[in-house]
């Protein structure tokens, strides 16, 4: 599987599935329109967008275009790539009915389709060389500060999140993905130390 640099924003849960069966990546949801109203997850876009830049994988609906005009006005453009999937009218295995406009969304392409929208909008494919070489925070990094697993490791994970300037209701696991991502593991131990 091929790894990309750049973090890919989806409109959802059943893109960001669809997309890990494609590549390897740190892919984050927009949560369709909620995107409009959430500072946090909004200033999460912002801060990943300046570390590894973004890669927009929106559905070819109108709903996917209104989200994706939303990104390109609050993110600066050299930060940014656009992929886009083909117009290509069916439904999703797990609708009862097609969407609105009838066009299958990210989550009905397969992997190949959306492999090929990454390379056109000019994804960074790396090896993993250089991801292998840096050691990773882990869950028994997590366990260990008391960040999962203890009584009071939601409020200490609340706190960290709050330290970090990370939304505050980041799962541990997305917490842990946005740690490796941000920070090197030397550098995510002296702020949490």
């Amino acid at each position: 599987m091929r790894h990309i640099r750049e973090v890919i924003v989806v409109e959802g849960r059943y893109d960001k599935n669809a997309l890990k069966q494609a590549v390897e990546a740190t892919v984050i949801e927009t949560h369709g329109f909620g995107v409009f109203n959430d500072k946090e997850r909004l200033a999460l876009l912002r801060r990943m967008a300046g570390e590894r830049g973004l890669i927009l994988l929106t559905d070819s609906d109108g709903a996917g275009f209104v989200i994706r005009n939303f990104l390109k006005g609050v993110i600066p453009q050299n930060q940014l790539k656009q992929a886009y999937i083909p117009d290509v009218y069916g439904k999703e295995r797990r609708k009862s009915a097609p969407g609105k406009e009838g066009k299958l969304g990210v989550e009905g392409m397969p992997p190949s389709v959306l492999l090929e929208a990454l390379e056109r909008a000019g994804a960074t494919f790396e090896d993993g060389a250089a991801s292998r070489d840096r050691q990773p925070v882990t869950k028994a990094d997590f366990y260990q500060l008391g960040l999962t697993g203890g009584p009071d490791s939601g409020a200490k994970r609340a706190a960290l999140l709050k330290k970090l300037g990370l939304p505050e209701r980041m799962t541990a696991n997305a917490l842990l993905e946005a740690v490796n991502l941000l920070y090197s593991r030397e550098e995510f131990l002296e702020e949490t130390l």
